[in-house]
């Protein structure tokens, strides 16, 4: 196993398409996601992870107010670059063991996110993984890559 990050933020909403708000442990439920999560589901985007990085690219471009789960990540991270993860890795986050599903997404319109911050990072730097094995995660937890 190998260290590559860090959990800064976990974060939850009971809509889709919100910034979430942080909460100081998730559960996540095997093949399901974050607990009470909108996004949380029997499908291939149970949890999306943002890198503060991304994050801070945003703020670099003049985009104010910006905080952990303004994009709407259940995960806001710290030194892993998630974008470059290829498909099938598995993260060991916490007590879960989680698998990257996709990389970036598409912007449904409407969006708070967007309307909000006028871009967004997710689209591109966003990742989503599937839980394999279930249980708490928690902030300063950390983001292992495991065979």
């Amino acid at each position: 196993m190998a260290i590559r990050g860090k959990v800064l933020e976990i974060n939850i909403s009971e809509t889709k398409g919100v910034i979430k708000t942080p909460i100081t442990e998730g559960n996540f439920l095997e093949d399901f996601g974050l607990e009470d999560d909108a996004h949380a589901g029997k499908w291939h985007r149970q949890v999306s992870l943002l890198g503060v990085e991304s994050i801070d690219k945003m703020k670099a471009m003049g985009v104010e107010d910006l905080e952990y789960g303004s994009f709407a990540e259940n995960i806001t991270t710290e030194g892993i670059v998630l974008y470059e993860l290829p498909v099938g890795t598995k993260l060991k986050i916490g007590d879960t063991i989680q698998e990257v599903t996709q990389i970036g997404k598409e912007c449904h319109t409407g969006c708070a996110i967007a309307q909000k911050v006028g871009k967004c990072v997710m689209p591109k730097e966003g990742i989503f993984t599937k839980v394999l094995k279930g249980g708490k995660v928690k902030v300063g937890d950390i983001i292992e890559e495991i065979e």
